[in-house]
């Protein structure tokens, strides 16, 4: 924390007033359920954003990125988004005004530093780290507090309002709720949060493929109103308001294409309580059959996967020791989940990799707490 204090003191001539950190997240199961008010289940990791910040004079916000994202100096916010280079600076901007939306202490101008250690564009969600950690030290440095679930809630807030993503609250609900050996249980519709004991002899690994994703003006907000336009057809206000049964008896109405994005939604939030049922049971073979089930799904029905996703699927499934795999987060390239025994071991994960031509990079991964202040 010293370099980093260091650094802040470099930028902005004074040393930080407060620090917080926010994990990444892993989706475990439960693929653009969340928006549908289904289930999800997501892991929050040990890969995080940390935030210094400190307070500036009335009006002025100055942003800066240790992970050589261009600075952003603003004496008066923009009516609307910030773009090119400078559109990183819309998550934590979008946190300060959501912040006045939630009715919060906020500092009138902030100097801020950002380092993190979470992949971009790995579907590990470094996008909600970001926010989560920004409103906790701008919270500090106006002397306010937040609970866990308004944190959350906050967060997806300033990306639906701010940024422009259309996502739901796994995200979010997982790095804020997250706690190490557990899996966050989000039922979406509420939200209510819980938490899921992971065994402590399995393991996650991700391959991120570096595969590009533009959430923002990409396929993810396609998905979305597909999904939207399947729920008004069918006469529910969500999807996760039909049982997969029921939606059979009514997917005659609906466009091929729109039938197969719902197929996937009611079918993968059933796949979420079925495998927390396993869990409970610690019948690890029926939650990796789960796991991969729902990448099919993916590929399939919603159409989110890409080949290379899809072959690191393929392999990772054939190895004995890996109980299943799937693509996490919003898809489109991104990264491959695999839930694993231990002894699966990194020379495994290497072999598999150098059987692809993407040649992804691999990330061993513990579960890990929430978002807190840390100083």
């Amino acid at each position: 924390m010293s370099t980093f204090s260091e650094q802040f003191r470099k930028h902005f001539s004074q040393p930080p007033a407060a620090f917080a950190r926010a994990p990444g997240r892993v989706e475990f199961i439960g693929n653009h359920t969340d928006y549908n008010g289904g289930a999800v289940l997501g892991a929050a990791i040990n890969r995080t954003v940390t935030v210094a910040a400190a307070p500036a004079p009335a009006g002025q916000f100055n942003l800066r990125s240790m992970g050589g994202s261009v600075p952003v100096e603003l004496a008066l916010l923009p009516g609307g988004r910030l773009t090119g280079e400078a559109a990183w600076a819309n998550y934590p901007l979008g946190v300060w005004r959501a912040l006045g939306d939630f009715g919060l202490p906020r500092p009138a101008g902030f100097n801020l530093l950002v380092d993190s250690d979470l992949p971009a564009g790995a579907g590990l969600s470094s996008s909600a780290a970001l926010e989560l950690a920004t409103a906790l030290a701008l919270l500090k440095l106006a002397d306010g507090t937040i609970t866990p679930d308004r944190l959350a809630a906050l967060g997806r807030h300033a990306e639906n309002t701010y940024v422009g993503v259309p996502c739901g609250i796994l995200d979010q609900g997982t790095s804020a709720h997250g706690e190490t050996g557990q899996l966050v249980h989000i039922d979406c519709r509420g939200p209510v949060f819980a938490r899921v004991p992971l065994p402590a002899d399995t393991h996650l690994w991700i391959f991120n493929t570096r595969e590009k994703h533009a959430l923002v003006d990409g396929l993810y907000a396609t998905r979305h109103r597909e999904c939207m336009t399947a729920a008004k057809v069918l006469g529910v206000k969500l999807l996760a308001d039909l049982t997969p049964a029921q939606f059979a008896a009514k997917s005659v109405r609906l466009d091929p294409v729109i039938a197969k994005r719902a197929q996937h939604v009611i079918e993968e939030h059933a796949r979420v309580g079925e495998t927390v049922a396993a869990l409970g049971r610690d019948d690890l073979v029926a939650v990796g059959r789960l796991l991969t089930a729902s990448h099919r799904s993916s590929q399939h029905l919603f159409e989110n996967s890409t080949p290379t996703l899809d072959r690191l699927v393929d392999l990772l499934t054939a190895h004995p020791a890996v109980l299943g795999a799937r693509l996490t987060g919003g898809g489109f390239g991104g990264a491959v989940m695999a839930l694993t025994r231990g002894t699966f071991v990194a020379g495994d994960a290497h072999a598999i990799a150098a059987q692809t031509r993407a040649h992804p990079e691999i990330i061993h991964l513990q579960t890990a707490d929430g978002a807190k202040v840390i100083l």
